[in-house]
């Protein structure tokens, strides 16, 4: 009864750390990748959008700006879009659909952190805007996620 109880415990370890180690980021981080980031072109914003818990790793919900879909909330990921001066609206969708609304002015930056929290089936992701200082604390260690 033990070996089988030993081997059981080490095939949900190995899921586990088959499922986590699938999720994780290999980017650059925010600091390593900030010299390198394009220039804000004239008339345009930027969003940096980032998750920094890797509770639900395994949830990463598309993430949408004004209806399109510009990236995944990845744990421990970040990504950017530059967008027109305007209005814009976020969201994630899991069992429920979460947005964030924000005006974007031109040269400027804001900072959306991908929050997740318990949901009934499955975690809720949604965003939330925060100050500039921060997001820049908060994004430092995130890696780029690409598409």
């Amino acid at each position: 009864m033990s070996g089988r109880r030993l081997i059981l415990r080490s095939l949900v370890l190995l899921c586990l750390v088959a499922i986590t180690s699938g999720c994780a980021t290999s980017g650059k981080t925010f600091t390593e990748a900030q010299g390198g980031l394009p220039p804000i072109a004239t008339g345009q914003g930027r969003i940096f959008l980032y998750r920094t818990s890797v509770l639900g790793a395994a949830v990463q919900p598309s993430v949408k700006v004004n209806d399109a879909v510009v990236g995944s909330a990845v744990p421990r990921g970040f990504f950017f879009v530059d967008r027109p001066a305007g209005d814009y609206k976020i969201s994630t969708s899991t069992e429920v659909e979460r947005t964030l609304s924000l005006t974007l002015v031109p040269g400027q930056v804001r900072y959306v952190r991908l929050n997740i929290g318990m949901g009934f089936f499955v975690g809720h992701v949604w965003p939330e805007l925060v100050e500039d200082t921060e997001g820049l604390s908060e994004i430092g260690s995130c890696r780029l996620v690409t598409s």
